[in-house]
């Protein structure tokens, strides 16, 4: 018989440091998104005046980071203690969570792919709602800014969708100087330019819907997600794979420690 460690009911070293090493990474990650997360609620005032996340109309990027922070952060403290201290609850906690989390992003691939025009509605109303809190918030700003300059689209469906927000808006009333235009990051940049002109979409929509496309990208953002998906389906299938593999990895160490735990309980 090879299998010593279970016939001594010892708790192995090796299964041990594996997942104390696997968590710290996660652990460590976590403080850091923590960090960044406070850092820029600091660097916009938020954490001295904390109404002001009740004021954002759209979505604030930073909630995001904080609450993947301290999940991660929560989950990598709950496995490296449990691995160290041999502690049954925390290593039971932190499987438990990890599968919940598998189960949740399984649950939602299914849907995503079973309900795919009522998922599309949803994003699309998830963008606009977001292009109407455009000016409300610069990380919102900037995150809007980087998905349109990545993705060559300008707005949700397309760029009229920016009358929606009060600065862009062609009603008359409007007095802001960007009346009839769009953010700077719908503009076709000129590879030559060093230098970005933030002022490029300006009047942009008082012109003929036919001279936009010499200024401006046209096509919708929804629109091309939908064409970037096809040709990317091996990747994102990749990266839920990998994933998923992680979490696995995580669920069969915390449970075989738990095991050789309970073993060794049992003996003494």
């Amino acid at each position: 018989m090879y299998y010593y460690r279970y016939e001594n009911a010892e708790v192995s070293c090796c299964y041990k440091y594996l997942m104390f090493s696997y968590n710290i990474i996660f652990w460590l990650a976590g403080a850091a998104f923590i960090a960044v997360g406070f850092w820029a609620w600091s660097e916009k005032g938020v954490l001295l005046d904390l109404t002001q996340v009740t004021r954002l109309h759209g979505f604030d990027p930073v909630w995001l980071v904080l609450a993947v922070g301290g999940v991660t952060f929560t989950l990598g403290f709950a496995g490296c203690v449990g691995a160290l201290r041999e502690n049954i609850c925390l290593l039971k906690f932190f499987s438990g969570v990890i599968g919940f989390i598998f189960v949740l992003e399984l649950t939602a691939a299914v849907l995503a792919v079973v309900f795919q025009s009522q998922v599309k509605a949803w994003i699309n109303d998830f963008f606009l709602a977001n292009i109407k809190a455009y000016r409300d918030d610069i990380d919102l700003q900037n995150l809007i800014d980087s998905l349109q300059r990545m993705n060559h689209c300008c707005g949700a469906q397309e760029p009229t969708d920016w009358n929606m927000n009060v600065y862009f808006s062609c009603d008359d009333d409007n007095r802001s100087r960007e009346k009839c235009g769009v953010p700077f990051s719908c503009c076709i940049q000129d590879p030559a330019d060093t230098v970005v002109n933030t002022q490029c979409g300006y009047d942009v929509r008082s012109k003929s819907k036919g001279e936009w496309s010499d200024h401006i990208y046209t096509k919708g953002c929804m629109v091309a997600l939908e064409d970037w998906l096809p040709g990317n389906l091996y990747t994102v299938a990749v990266i839920f794979i990998v994933i998923s593999l992680l979490q696995m990895v995580g669920i069969y160490l915390a449970k075989t420690l738990i095991s050789d735990i309970e073993k060794a309980r049992f003996n003494y």
